[in-house]
């Protein structure tokens, strides 16, 4: 198969004098080199969007309605070549590919319909001398910097609200999963989007990618990475006054109460931890099991990763994929060893699966008896790690879940008390409670709190990251006493 390669710069697919090689975590193979930009394209390309403000910002929605709807019919007339990309670049299982595809074609439908549903308002005048209404209106041109667990659901979630707000977007894909990206630009320039609208570059250097956000020509600066990444971009950013979107993981607590269904605790948590590697900013890091349901829980959750089939292999029915590279294994194997050292069992995992010579793999993990002096406890794993800490009727559990430098996106609560459920649903410090399952769609509001983002992902509510509001004042016509005309 031939992959792509050019970046979509302009409304042209470019090469380029930088180029980065992209490797396949499954096979540690190289799979396809792709142009970069840097220097005088990134400038390029920040241009280019600002020029196409005045028009694509004037576009009524339906124009805008109708481009989108021809992007999402090539890239529904392209699934398989998308997936491939995303197959092969972050050796993902070819099932768990469909869940980044279905997030591009449901985020261009959605928001193409969202758009017509957000309709401008007024306000009462105490004074009734006046008349007011608050008007909607594209922020400017946006800046989205992208992580490589979801590499098209990531990108989803960007461009989809950018191009019904009628914002241009520059898209900067991880340097790890560009190809799927690229080959969104490839589909962008076959429909003939207007040159500037969207723009797709990754960048070879840290510089190149600090000249998108210092730059003085974006409005919005939107993320999908970590909370230090999300602070990098805020300092580079600080050349002009911009708006933020950032969606920055956390550290995700799961508690599991004594009256829990355990076996859906299990399969919940351990689905989210050992899909995709782990690599899901909403994958439960600590998970504090009640004393009464922990033998019960512990096994079932080591049988459940000791029945993982990792690999990668089109055809088969992969659980677990590789991490997205040899630091992030090294990264996890050394949370592991050190939670050993000081105290945890390890009970499965914990190294490279013993079938497998090649790849950054990291087996299902589950450690026992985790504490809060451990690194695995304080830090996000973003592998697929299950750290067990256990508790009591009188451990003061709120406050432990909280206990987070990271900030709080997600936290779970497995209970059939449905008070008990409430009560910590307004305790817990994260941006979405999960109670007795988990659920996210397009539809659904996705944030965090504190360090973990500004900002919504997917939702209208994503919409507004990429608008600004108008208020316009009209002064009435002066009434008599007589009720003439003044």
């Amino acid at each position: 198969m031939k992959f792509p390669t050019r970046m979509y710069l302009c409304g042209e697919l470019r090469e380029a004098a930088t180029t980065l090689p992209v490797e396949n975590p499954a096979t540690e193979q190289h799979v396809v080199t792709v142009a970069t930009a840097a220097g005088d394209e990134v400038r390029q390309a920040l241009h280019c969007a600002r020029d196409a403000f005045p028009t694509w910002s004037r576009t009524s929605i339906a124009e805008r309605q109708a481009w989108m709807r021809k992007l999402r019919a090539e890239v529904i007339a392209n699934e398989d070549y998308l997936r491939l990309c995303i197959h092969h670049e972050m050796g993902k299982s070819w099932a768990s590919t469909q869940e980044d595809f279905d997030s591009l074609r449901n985020s261009l439908a959605f928001y193409a319909e969202e758009i017509a549903r957000l309709h401008d308002y007024g306000l009462a005048d105490r004074a009734g001398t006046h008349c007011h209404r608050m008007v909607h209106e594209p922020a400017g041109v946006a800046v989205a910097f992208l992580a490589w667990n979801f590499p098209l659901l990531n990108l989803a979630f960007k461009i989809g609200p950018a191009m019904a707000a009628g914002c241009p977007i520059i898209i900067r894909p991880s340097n790890d999963t560009p190809i799927s990206a690229y080959a969104v630009g490839e589909l962008c320039h076959r429909i003939g989007l207007p040159k500037g609208v969207v723009q797709i570059i990754a960048t070879a250097s840290h510089e190149d990618a600090d000249m998108l956000s210092a730059s003085t020509i974006p409005a919005v600066l939107t993320l999908i990475g970590s909370t230090e990444t999300g602070r990098h971009i805020m300092r580079t950013g600080a050349t002009s006054i911009k708006k933020y979107s950032m969606e920055l993981g956390g550290n995700a607590p799961a508690l599991v109460f004594d009256d829990a269904d355990v076996d859906q605790a299990v399969a919940t948590l351990c689905g989210v931890k050992f899909s995709n590697a782990g690599q899901i900013c909403v994958s439960p890091n600590r998970v504090f099991v009640h004393r009464r349901v922990l033998d019960s829980f512990t096994a079932k959750a080591v049988a459940h990763a000791k029945g993982a089939t990792v690999g990668w292999d089109r055809e088969a029915d992969i659980t677990t994929g590789p991490l997205i590279n040899r630091k992030a294994f090294l990264r996890n194997k050394t949370l592991v060893d050190d939670a050993v050292e000081k105290g945890a069992r390890l009970l499965a995992g914990g190294d490279r699966p013993a079938s497998l010579s090649r790849g950054h793999y990291l087996a299902p993990t589950v450690l026992a008896d985790v504490d809060d002096r451990m690194k695995v406890y304080r830090q996000e794993s973003f592998g697929p790690i299950i750290s067990i800490i256990p508790f009591d009727d009188d451990t003061p559990l709120a406050e432990m879940a909280n206990d987070c430098e990271e900030g709080g996106l997600t936290a779970y609560v497995f209970t059939r008390d449905l008070a008990r459920a409430e009560h910590y649903a307004g305790l817990l410090r994260y941006g979405e409670i999960q109670i007795n399952g988990v659920k996210y769609d397009i539809d659904l509001p996705h944030g965090g709190i504190g360090q973990s983002g500004i900002g919504h992902d997917c939702s209208a509510l994503a919409l507004h990251d990429y608008l600004v509001l108008k208020r316009v004042t009209r002064a009435l016509p002066s009434v008599s006493a007589s009720g003439d005309m003044a």
